[in-house]
């Protein structure tokens, strides 16, 4: 069987191996990343039978040529198969082949060419990543949520002590703190968990579309109502609604919130009917909502009604050592959803992402690992990979204790807006200059009189306007 002269640059350029054979099984030609993948020459393999390889895909019978030899003829085409080869060291070789079964001019079989993937790396590298999963006993977590440290533990246990209950639950936090997550956990390990979980995001929505949301309207309700709608209440019936961001509800609102959890019923806008529901309803809030009832802008019995329960998601700076358990999380996460083989971040790297404060908490934590996905390119994260508020962090991490300050100060100077006054303390300035004055303007010398650095010295001067001339 000739494949012509044109066809071998093109197969042994092809990263996969490409194998092909003739109707009795016999190898005729492998282009070279076969050879690499097998550890067999193609003159080593010439003339052989396919069977060399011991392929577990193959059902060879043995009888002859064509459909009687290999199953592969019967079926005229495989895809994606996978498959384990026996590779010349004998080393077993987990592929994915696929092959097609070749015809001459009269339609006769004379072969099959068959195309081979590696995929031992994918393998290995998800037999790693189970390999760190089970080190640091990383698991999906309590529904979701990621977590061992003491607090966390006890924000577990709340959860389970409230889940089968109908008690009100109001979920306290930061922003990006996991709320959402605890609500759904409290829905999943409760009485209701096979009902609807509706979500609303207060918010989001203006008073007069609010209201419609959560109630529904009738058609002609107002202008744009063109049909009848279901609220969310009526939506998470037999369920759990969970009103997120309540504390940005407005008054008039809050009114009509009230007299539904009170009467367990609803009325569509624009229409007198009531309709009884069942629902749990969760809140969560990042604001002080006792501040909100001193300033009037949120009804203290709304606030008895639905605070039965508090539970408060803790900051990330305050469960530092969860950090690197979520980090890997998030690894397992992007590896899946992007391909890329990458196991975790470098010894540097996750120093840098422990020290930092992560003031937008998970999320925000989740968006840098995002981010340094998307820069990695091999199997490690390295500090180059973080986002840049990450690394001057750390840099400034690196600084003796009074340069930090300085730095801190000089920031927050920095961020004042320009023509508003600055109160500059005058001891700080005096100190700077008396120490200049006695040095004769020498910085150094300065620095060590003040118990600071060079650097230091230079960066009041600059942040206090002081210039002291040597005599």
């Amino acid at each position: 069987m000739d494949i012509g002269k044109h066809w071998r640059p093109i197969i042994d350029s092809v990263q996969d191996g490409i194998i092909i054979v003739d109707a009795r099984g016999n190898f005729i030609a492998a282009n070279y990343s076969a050879q690499l993948m097998t550890g067999y020459s193609e003159e080593d393999l010439k003339g052989r039978s396919c069977r060399l390889l011991n392929c577990t895909g193959c059902k060879i019978k043995g009888q002859g040529m064509g459909k009687d030899w290999c199953g592969l003829f019967s079926a005229g085409l495989v895809r994606d198969k996978k498959c384990v080869i026996t590779a010349a060291n004998n080393r077993a070789i987990p592929i994915v082949k696929a092959a097609t079964v070749l015809f001459d001019g009269e339609g006769e079989i004379v072969g099959a060419v068959e195309t081979l993937k590696d995929i031992s790396e994918n393998i290995s590298y998800k037999n790693e990543l189970a390999s760190i999963r089970r080190i640091y006993h990383i698991d999906d977590g309590f529904h979701g949520i990621v977590g061992r440290t003491p607090v966390m533990q006890n924000l577990y246990e709340h959860i389970e002590s409230v889940a089968s209950l109908d008690t009100p639950v109001m979920i306290l936090g930061e922003s990006g703190t996991g709320k959402e997550m605890v609500a759904k956990a409290l829905h999943e390990t409760g009485i209701r968990a096979n009902k609807p979980f509706i979500k609303v995001n207060c918010a989001a929505l203006s008073e007069s579309i609010l209201e419609s949301e959560l109630f529904g309207h009738v058609k002609g309700a107002y202008t744009g109502a063109d049909v009848d709608r279901v609220g969310r209440f009526e939506a998470a019936h037999t369920g759990t609604i969970f009103l997120d961001e309540i504390g940005d509800i407005p008054l008039s609102v809050q009114v009509k919130l009230l007299r539904v959890l009170e009467e367990r019923m609803i009325q569509r806008v624009g229409e007198n009917r009531s309709i009884p529901i069942d629902v749990r309803i969760i809140t969560a809030t990042n604001k002080n909502l006792e501040v909100l009832i001193e300033q009037e802008k949120f009804r203290e019995d709304l606030f008895f009604r639905i605070n039965v329960f508090p539970m408060t998601c803790p900051a990330l700076r305050l469960r530092r050592d969860d950090i690197t358990l979520i980090i890997q999380h998030f690894i397992s996460i992007h590896a899946e959803k992007t391909g890329k083989n990458i196991l975790g971040f470098t010894p540097e790297a996750m120093r840098g992402m422990i020290s930092y404060p992560w003031p937008g908490n998970i999320r925000e934590l989740k968006n840098a690992v995002e981010y340094a996905f998307v820069l990695a390119k091999g199997k490690s994260i390295r500090p180059d990979h973080l986002p840049e508020k990450v690394l001057n962090h750390r840099a400034a991490l690196s600084l003796p204790l009074e340069d930090r300050a300085v730095l801190q100060e000089d920031r927050a100077f920095e961020s004042i807006p320009p023509g508003r006054a600055v109160i500059v303390k005058q001891s700080a300035r005096d100190e700077l200059i008396n120490a200049l004055k006695q040095t004769d303007g020498n910085q150094t010398k300065a620095a060590k009189i003040m118990g600071v650095s060079r650097i230091t010295v230079w960066k009041r001067m600059k942040k206090y306007n002081v210039t002291v001339k040597s005599r």
